[in-house]
C-alpha cells in the first residue's frame, strides 16, 4: 500500500511517503512558514523523487488535531481534496499521538502549547490512549502526571520545563516534533473515514466564539444553536 501522510498542526510541517512498512521519503521543516503555501510543493517534491504519480497513492493519513486552527484547516482540506479526487482512503490521526515517537517507558504525555498556561494534552501508554485528548490547564496536567511512577513529557515542552521539574521531579522531558512517518504507520491498519464528514479535531472553540459566548453571558451552547444565532 502506498501512503501519503502529513501534519501541519503546529509550526512544524512534516510529510512522508510509505510503501507498506517501508519509509520511502520524509521531509520535516521546523520553521515558521505558511503551510498553505509549503504543503503541496513539499508533497510534489517527494512524489517526484520517487517517480510516484498521484494515481499510485492508495491512502491519505493526516494529523487531524488538536493544534493550530489555520494549520489544521490546511491539512484537513488538503487531505479531503486529495482523497476525494483520487477516490482513495482517508484516515485521521491525533496530532498528540504523532508526538509520541519515543522509546520512553511508562506513561507518555504529549503536550502542545495552547497559550495562557493551557495545553492540548494526551496520556498514552504503549501507544494507547489512557483517556481522550483534551484542552486543559497545565496545573491539572501536572497533578495527574504526578500520580505516575514513570512519566515522560514530549512535544512542545520548552515553555513548561520549570513547572514539570518542580511538580514532577520523577518525569523525563523530551522535546519532539510530529512525525509524518509515525502518522503513516499508525494509519495503515485503521478503518477509513467518510471523506465528506471528516473535520479537524480542535478540542477548543476559537477565541472569537469564546468571546461571543461571554458577551451572551454563556459558557457553552449547542453547536447547531450557535450557528443559527450567529
Amino acid at each position: 500500500m502506498k501512503i501519503l501522510s502529513f501534519d501541519t498542526s503546529s509550526q512544524a510541517l512534516s510529510v512522508a511517503l510509505l510503501e507498506d512498512d517501508k519509509l520511502m521519503a520524509e521531509t520535516s521543516l521546523n520553521i515558521k512558514k505558511n503551510h498553505s503555501i509549503s504543503l503541496m510543493p513539499t508533497i510534489d517534491f517527494l512524489m517526484a523523487q520517487l517517480t510516484w504519480k498521484p494515481v499510485d497513492l492508495e491512502r491519505i493519513v493526516v494529523a487531524q488535531g488538536p493544534g493550530s486552527y489555520t494549520g489544521l484547516r490546511v491539512a484537513v482540506a488538503t487531505a479531503k481534496t486529495l482523497a476525494y479526487a483520487l477516490q482513495i482512503d482517508l484516515v485521521g490521526i491525533s496530532s498528540l499521538l504523532a508526538l509520541t515517537d519515543t522509546d520512553a517507558q511508562g506513561v507518555v504525555v504529549p503536550i502542545m502549547d495552547a497559550r495562557r498556561n493551557h495545553v492540548y494534552v494526551g496520556f498514552y501508554e504503549n501507544g494507547r490512549a489512557l483517556e481522550p485528548d483534551r484542552h486543559a490547564a497545565f496545573e491539572e496536567v501536572l497533578e495527574k502526571a504526578a500520580g505516575f511512577d514513570h512519566v515522560t513529557f514530549v512535544g512542545e515542552v520548552a515553555a513548561f520545563e520549570e513547572q514539570i521539574k518542580e511538580s514532577c521531579p520523577q518525569a523525563t522531558i523530551q522535546a519532539t516534533l510530529q512525525s509524518a512517518e509515525l502518522i503513516g504507520r499508525l494509519g495503515q491498519s485503521l478503518e477509513p473515514v467518510n471523506v465528506h464528514a471528516f473535520e479537524p479535531s480542535y478540542l477548543k472553540r476559537v477565541e472569537a466564539e469564546e468571546n461571543w459566548l461571554k458577551a451572551q453571558g454563556q459558557t457553552a451552547v449547542d453547536d447547531q444553536d450557535y450557528i443559527k444565532r450567529v
